[in-house]
């Protein structure tokens, strides 16, 4: 005897349909407008976050910005004037891909090179400030923003105006082979004229800064303040493990791990930087004559 298959099927249920329906007709969020935060994993929005300086509201977790983000949240309102903005890097040694990789980090980071340089005034003070960007391959640092960065001191100089400096980099870039390496000397020399002249230099080092940029002009700054959380340092500590043959202590190369050995001078959260710029602006006031842009 053969059994009908409807025998077999389970009867259909409104509710179950309902659901379904209602399930699958519920919109999608785009990517985009989501972000998962590092450290809490909570999911924020990207407009929330972007509106609370990409610092997360639950746990404090401070997130990458680029140079455009840091110079409109520090600076005052169109106070900035950008120099050398049309300065790019070249293959200059034939390294391969290179020009590829370049055209990928100013289409990633909509920046010509790693690093924004200009004049500006934060709380009513003049000032020159440069910001490195982690989106045109990790602030990485050539040629062009080791000229960049000496070229603002050298102005400064000039104008005996004081230097603020945002620090984020891989270190020096490999592409460009010792003449990125030439550019920790080169910085390190406008710095220590621009020291001579008696003018402040205030660096604040954002995550990650490592490498060239760390063993240069981000440690010779007169002040040294960090972001919470920030990696800092010059290799990495696998590196550092595997060549002192022993493991590395709770936190090392963070930000509080080098306040706590004396390397920064202080931790700024980013929403009171500002704030804590301007204090030490005021106190490092050049004669009027002298601290003009």
């Amino acid at each position: 005897m053969k059994l009908p298959k409807s025998l077999f099927q389970k009867p259909e249920n409104p509710l179950e349909w309902y659901d379904s329906h209602i399930k699958n007709s519920m919109p999608d969020i785009p990517d985009q407008m989501c972000i998962s935060c590092a450290k809490c994993k909570a999911i924020l929005l990207t407009g929330d976050l972007n509106e609370n300086a990409r610092v997360c509201p639950k746990c404090g977790y401070h997130f990458r910005m680029n140079a455009r983000q840091r110079i409109g949240l520090i600076t005052d309102d169109a106070s900035f004037e950008e120099m050398d903005g049309n300065m790019r890097s070249k293959n200059i040694i034939g390294f391969p891909n290179y020009d590829k990789k370049l055209w990928h980090a100013r289409l990633a980071s909509g920046e010509n090179e790693a690093v924004v340089c200009g004049t500006a005034k934060i709380g009513g003070y003049p000032c020159c400030l440069f910001v490195m960007d982690s989106n045109f391959m990790m602030g990485s640092m050539g040629t062009v923003v080791g000229e960049k960065i000496t070229r603002l001191f050298e102005y400064a100089t000039k104008h005996s105006l004081p230097v603020i400096g945002f620090t984020v980099s891989g270190g020096a870039r490999m592409q460009e082979g010792i003449l990125s390496l030439m550019q920790m000397a080169k910085t390190s020399a406008a710095v220590k004229r621009h020291s001579d002249g008696g003018n402040l230099y205030t660096a604040v080092l954002t995550d990650p800064t490592t490498g060239g940029v760390t063993a240069s002009f981000a440690m010779e700054a007169d002040v040294i303040i960090a972001e919470p959380g920030a990696l800092i340092g010059f290799a990495g500590p696998r590196v550092i493990e595997q060549n002192m043959h022993q493991k590395l202590p709770p936190n090392f190369q963070t930000a509080e791990f080098l306040l706590e050995k004396g390397f920064v001078d202080d931790i700024v959260p980013r929403k009171q930087q500002k704030e804590y710029l301007t204090r030490l602006l005021s106190l490092h006031q050049r004669r009027p004559e002298h601290g003009s842009i």
